[in-house]
């Protein structure tokens, strides 16, 4: 039997950043591990996620989760296995889905981890396409946007973990033409493989001119992952009764000055539109109703999802911070 170690690395925050955040807001250090009490189990985390909305989580300010503590670890989804147990439930050799990444092992009560199949699945796909991505993706379009058969879809941020997802679930639940936005060629062309019916690359052409190209008939929804010049053009270009589920606001993440609204909002008035922004974890009636069908949908090929991958806990400040400029395609990952 394995010897269960009694010091484990971490990333604390160090100070909080001022705009993009540097390598000077994180810090690795070495800490005590306890050993688990009754109903507690010790975990070795495998892989962790880094998501967009930590970054907001940074910031001293009041939201919809705590923000992260100054010297204190950082948290977020990750995967592991269960290497010392006092608990019935869940046993040595399980791998089970939590909320505390950011560090190599843990010891958590066993009633806050997930007993995941990883030989239904590779564990990562708990943290992406079967898990919060996947989710957030069929939660924005059915909860928020009220998708119908027939409509049209545009994706801002398309070729991220939520903007892949969102794409082919659009079309499997019925949408007649699906088109995003992204920030390379190569971007592009996954977007095509993966079912998008048309894209445009933002850096190359205006939102608007891009837009109008790939979906010269108007939208009906539209799912914002960015933000600013993005719900801008997309509001001009919903059409009658159009649906915005605002879900993210990437381009504003790091801004240091209070981002201007879109200029054209009084659309929204003649047009009839919905905008309704929404956090993931306040429809969880949805997640079993989700992940039925998203096996399904893994099964037959209808949804499937990039993952980029970078190693070594100390490797993943650096992962978190090219996330936000969107060096990533699909889900970012870290593996430990």
């Amino acid at each position: 039997m394995t010897q269960a170690p009694t010091t484990t690395r971490q990333i604390v925050l160090a100070s909080r950043p001022h705009g993009a955040p540097t390598a000077e807001n994180f810090r690795l250090e070495e800490v005590d591990l306890p050993e688990p009490d009754e109903g507690q189990v010790l975990v070795r985390n495998s892989i962790m996620s880094v998501d967009p909305y930590m970054r907001g989580r940074m910031n001293d300010v009041k939201s919809y989760v705590p923000p992260f503590q100054v010297d204190a670890p950082l948290d977020g989804g990750a995967v592991g296995e269960v290497i010392a147990s006092r608990s019935a439930d869940v046993p040595v050799g399980a791998h089970v889905l939590h909320g505390l990444g950011w560090r190599e092992h843990l010891v958590v009560s066993a009633a806050k981890v997930t007993v995941i199949d990883t030989d239904a699945a590779p564990a990562s796909r708990y943290l992406g396409l079967l898990g919060m991505t996947g989710l957030t993706a069929y939660v924005g379009l059915t909860a928020i946007a009220q998708l119908r058969e027939g409509d049209t879809v545009f994706v801002s941020g398309a070729a991220g973990a939520v903007g892949q997802s969102v794409g082919q679930i659009a079309k499997a639940l019925g949408a007649a033409r699906v088109v995003g936005s992204a920030g390379s060629p190569a971007k592009i062309e996954r977007l095509l493989e993966l079912g998008y019916d048309a894209a445009f690359n933002y850096k190359e052409t205006s939102v608007r001119d891009g837009l109008r190209e790939v979906a010269p008939d108007g939208i009906d929804v539209y799912f914002d992952n960015v933000g600013g010049d993005h719900l801008e053009a997309a509001i001009g270009h919903l059409n009658k009764f159009g649906r915005v589920a605002m879900c993210g606001a990437i381009s504003q993440y790091n801004a240091t000055e209070p981002a201007p609204g879109p200029r054209n909002l009084f659309q929204a008035i003649g047009k009839g539109l919905t905008l309704r922004g929404f956090i993931v974890g306040q429809y969880p009636e949805l997640a079993e109703e989700y992940r039925a069908k998203a096996s399904g949908w893994l099964a037959d090929g209808q949804l499937v999802g990039d993952e980029t991958f970078r190693d070594g806990l100390e490797g993943a400040p650096q992962a978190f911070m090219d996330l936000l400029e969107g060096a990533n395609t699909g889900k970012m990952l870290v593996r430990l």
